[in-house]
């Protein structure tokens, strides 16, 4: 069995400052730490429990971003992960969820998984859309709000979901796409072995950027540095674009995005009042009435 693992390198929305937006409305990506997306890690952890039970699995992350979004394709192969593959070109850029979806739909139809694993929602927009429109867009069944997969035998998965109110367990033939909670179980750390396996792990602009590199400097470390990289195919992460995926151009990027933000605002809360209580029944009855007055109960 083959699984995909949908994995977004985000910015680190808990260290955001007055330069996290752009005019435009977009990320300024750059001016903020970059970091696994937290639920992805919980559906990469989804996967390799899935592996456990079945060793012959095959699980290969796909991101798409920038090069440095190569980052967390080799924290997914230092977790246990096969395989990563990187979208990248500057044709994606700008995507809302309707034109990311459609390039990772695009990108799935040529790796072909019997299985896709995502997280519900990346900490960046919390939108929870790509997920479900990849699946849409595959025509493919979809099952959301996982919390545990609790069996697989290869055309049939097994999930529990945990929902507002409760838990229901449901089943689903292959192929189908998933995605997992936060009260998923958290992911693994890194495995030694598998770390010292992939740390050298590149894309092609990265080989390339190395290249370049060593033809500048001439020395003889970095040469050899690119002929070791070449001499082991499993450290070269396959890296697309949109032409090796196809599709609409059109469909790519802020073309293919007709999500158009109107107005950002930094919003800054103070304190101007404030009121000291007792814990008397009256003050306690008080300040209930005054809640609910204002609507912040009720």
């Amino acid at each position: 069995m083959k699984i995909a693992v949908l994995a977004k390198q985000v910015p680190d929305t808990r260290n955001v400052g007055k330069d996290a937006m752009k005019d435009d409305g977009t990320v300024n990506r750059a001016a903020l730490p970059a970091i696994f997306n937290p639920e992805d890690l919980h559906a990469l952890e989804a996967a390799l429990r899935l592996k456990e039970q079945t060793p012959e699995t095959e699980i290969v992350l796909l991101t798409m971003g920038p090069v440095r979004a190569a980052d967390i394709l080799r924290e997914g192969l230092f977790r246990g992960a096969d395989g990563g593959v990187l979208l990248t070109d500057r044709k994606f850029a700008g995507a809302d969820t309707l034109a990311t979806s459609y390039a990772i739909a695009r990108a799935m139809e040529k790796l072909n998984p019997d299985l896709i694993i995502a997280g519900r929602q990346a900490i960046d927009g919390d939108t929870a859309q790509v997920g479900p429109q990849v699946a849409e867009k595959l025509g493919m069944a979809q099952i959301t709000y996982a919390e545990e997969i609790v069996a697989c035998n290869g055309a049939e998965i097994t999930v529990k979901r945990r929902l507002e109110h409760g838990v229901e367990t449901v089943k689903g033939r292959l192929p189908l796409l998933v995605t997992v909670n936060a009260s998923a179980p958290s992911c693994r750390p890194r495995n030694i072995r598998q770390t010292l396996k992939f740390k050298h792990a590149k894309t092609k602009s990265e080989i390339k950027a190395l290249e370049e590199q060593a033809e500048k400097s001439q020395a003889a470390e970095d040469q050899e540095y690119l002929d070791f990289l070449h001499s082991r195919p499993f450290l070269n992460f396959s890296e697309w674009s949109a032409d090796d995926i196809g599709g609409e151009e059109t469909r790519f990027g802020l073309k293919g995005s007709p999500t158009k933000v109107k107005k950002i605002e930094n919003v800054v809360f103070t304190a101007k009042e404030s009121k000291r209580l007792s814990d008397s029944d009256a003050d306690i009855e008080a300040l209930v009435a005054e809640l609910a007055a204002n609507h912040t109960l009720g």
